[in-house]
């Protein structure tokens, strides 16, 4: 699949639980036919935001097989496989079915923080054994190490197979370096919600959202409007949800966005250790923003 596909919004699916912290399947296709039917562009499994290091093998398989069920090649999907050990994650890919997989989106190894020579092996090494295009992923914030605008350019210009980078690194003008920098079709994808109109409006191809779980249709309308140059509508839209893009990461994710997602009636906001759910107070300040934005009630 052309990495055209994965403009425009691509929404970070949470795992929903049921207060038994068994896996909600039921909620994770309610979820599905709310975000697809909303007009999110592509769809992300096993991200960060699904809590992938609390899920068992077995139920990582089990949500990738109801993800692909559900969604029945409506829109691409993406699958989140990354680590810290460049063999494991090759052996992983091997072990992998990739049927009805469009990329993989692998982060930037955490914990052992390798130097941008051992990203550009890493990540390279993961292209050639992927038999799916690669999204890369920058979120120092959760790996303790940043991947320099180099070595993604560098990544960029020498491996076919590595279409994008999912960039959260919060430093907007690491992301404009890249983007001026990188082949016209890279794809250079948002990470941060409260970032995307900005980071469209200079370049960006789109974003894969936490947001998105709870507000599409809206969030799929400000993108696309960044997207067309329409930015007094991408403005708007931004302004009425940057409270909200930042109340759901205050006690940390998913915890935040499943908050809002059980305020929605969409799925319960149960999360599982070392994760808790949000304070008793925010969860009351992010109830009645959403009371008070004028989207999707």
């Amino acid at each position: 699949m052309h990495s055209k596909s994965f403009e425009g919004t691509g929404v970070a699916l949470v795992t929903p639980f049921r207060k038994d912290g068994s896996v909600d399947f039921k909620a994770l296709e309610k979820l599905l036919e709310y975000v697809i039917t909303d007009g999110v562009e592509f769809l992300v499994a096993l991200g960060t935001t699904s809590e992938y290091p609390t899920l068992t093998n077995d139920e990582q398989i089990a949500v990738v097989n109801s993800i692909k069920e559900t969604n029945n090649r409506r829109l691409p999907l993406v699958l989140g496989i990354g680590g810290n050990s460049t063999s494991e994650i090759v052996t992983k890919i091997q072990k992998t079915d990739f049927t009805d997989i469009d990329a993989i989106l692998s982060v930037v190894p955490y914990y052992n923080k390798p130097s941008q020579k051992g990203m550009i092996q890493h990540f390279s090494t993961i292209a050639a054994a992927s038999p799916v295009p690669v999204i890369l992923y920058n979120v120092p914030g959760r790996t303790g190490k940043n991947m320099e605008a180099d070595t993604v350019i560098s990544l960029a210009h020498n491996n076919n197979n590595i279409i994008g980078i999912k960039e959260a690194s919060g430093d907007i003008t690491q992301v404009m370096d890249i983007i001026k920098r990188t082949p016209d079709n890279f794809k250079v994808i948002s990470g941060e919600d409260a970032l995307t109109m900005p980071l469209v409006a200079a370049g960006a191809s789109g974003v894969i959202s936490v947001l998105a779980n709870a507000y599409p249709k809206a969030f799929c309308e400000m993108v696309r409007a960044g997207l067309n140059d329409d930015h007094p509508k991408a403005r708007e839209i931004h302004y009425n949800l940057l409270n909200f893009a930042e109340m759901i990461f205050e006690d940390g994710n998913p915890s935040g966005i499943k908050a809002a997602l059980q305020i929605k009636n969409i799925t319960q906001s149960a999360v599982r250790l070392p994760l808790t759910t949000i304070s008793r107070s925010l969860y009351g300040k992010l109830d009645a923003e959403i009371n008070s934005i004028p989207y999707e009630k």
